[in-house]
């Protein structure tokens, strides 16, 4: 049986044992950054070296008891083999997949911002629905989902909102959202219940630490501003000036944290956003006329639209860069996405492997 070899097994097993040597080196705590990243990439290996085994492991007693069955002519027990096998089956395309997430910074956590666009209040109550949507699919994946800054909308909804999504994998699923969300409804807020037509943005970037970042920000590049946060979060944190935004000077680029009492905290937070969005911005810079795919990237973060969910006059969810197509809208509504980033990610997999 050679399946493992379509993951490069051996190639992993070896990685994680230069690893483990690394960790027992008497020097390695010595750099509590880089040992951080040596940690995350060896417990990563360990939890795949995993998965492969435990479906190896199935293949094995399926195909063991399939022999035995038509050695004794067990209908019965053949028919268990087959069940087994297929078990061991999505085990093995569950791995499969994992493979499409095999970019750089995919097995990151996540930075998702979301931005209303054309459609005055329609667009800023879409953008609040999504903000949910997003909140309650990192719920179902078991992601821990933060909201670090929300910016109210003028009657209803919200203008933006920025959120963490911290868990292994995040960035690799999340990054299929980049691009513009357009919604199709019967305005709640039209008198004479017209349908309405509204856009958001969606924004993804990997929360990959300061010490895999090589930014550096100068303080008189920053301009630092202290309020008191809005929204619900408690009297202490409305009474004290705990949220900070900060805004870049050179780049124009702005981020605000207020989800934390500890203005330390926030500013800290502030920063690790500011520099994964300068750093973003370096990489688009390097790569936008040397990778195609990057160009793609491109062309979703400038505004391509990706997905339509309309409720009137029919209702459909459709991706227009894979053609899915999901009927039940409540429930995509309610976090259910995985369909959407799972033809996303297969179907650029596939275009990476033809080119």
């Amino acid at each position: 049986m050679s399946y493992g070899g379509i993951f490069d097994y051996p190639g992993k097993v070896e990685r994680l044992e230069e690893l483990d040597a690394q960790t027992a080196d008497p020097e390695f705590w010595g750099d509590g950054d880089a040992a951080q990243v040596v940690l995350r990439e060896q417990n990563t290996l360990k939890k795949l070296l995993e998965r492969i085994d435990e479906a190896g492991l199935v293949l094995d007693d399926a195909i063991a008891l399939y022999e035995l069955a038509r050695e004794a002519s067990d209908e019965e027990s053949a028919a268990e083999a087959w069940q087994t096998l297929g078990e061991a089956d999505k085990k093995v395309e569950h791995l499969e997949f994992r493979r499409m997430l095999a970019g750089e910074h995919d097995s990151a956590s996540a930075l998702l911002s979301i931005n209303a666009g054309a459609g005055g209040v329609d667009s800023q109550d879409w953008a609040e629905m999504m903000l949910r949507m997003f909140q309650r699919w990192g719920e179902r994946k078991g992601f821990e989902v933060r909201v670090i800054d929300v910016q109210e909308g003028d009657q209803a909804g919200i203008r933006g909102a920025d959120l963490s999504v911290e868990g292994e994998y995040a960035y690799g699923w999340l990054r299929s959202e980049i691009g513009v969300h357009r919604l199709v409804r019967i305005s709640p807020f039209d008198s004479q219940a017209r349908r309405q037509t509204s856009f958001s943005s969606v924004m993804v970037l990997p929360d990959i630490g300061d010490e895999n970042l090589d930014i550096e920000v100068v303080e008189s590049d920053l301009r630092v501003d202290k309020y008191r946060a809005s929204g619900a979060g408690g009297q202490h944190v409305n009474k004290t000036e705990s949220a900070v935004r900060l805004t870049h000077l050179p780049s124009g680029i702005v981020v605000a944290c207020q989800m934390e009492r500890s203005q330390h905290k926030n500013m800290a937070t502030a920063m690790r956003m500011l520099k994964a969005k300068l750093w973003e911005r370096e990489q688009q810079r390097r790569q936008e006329e040397i990778n195609a795919l990057e160009g793609d990237k491109k062309s979703i973060e400038w505004g391509s639209q990706i997905r339509s969910y309309v409720i009137h006059p029919y209702r459909q969810v459709t991706d227009l860069r894979t053609e899915l197509k999901v009927s039940n809208v409540d429930a995509v509504l309610d976090g259910d996405l995985d369909a959407f980033m799972e033809a996303f990610l297969l179907k650029q997999g596939h275009e990476g492997t033809d080119r």
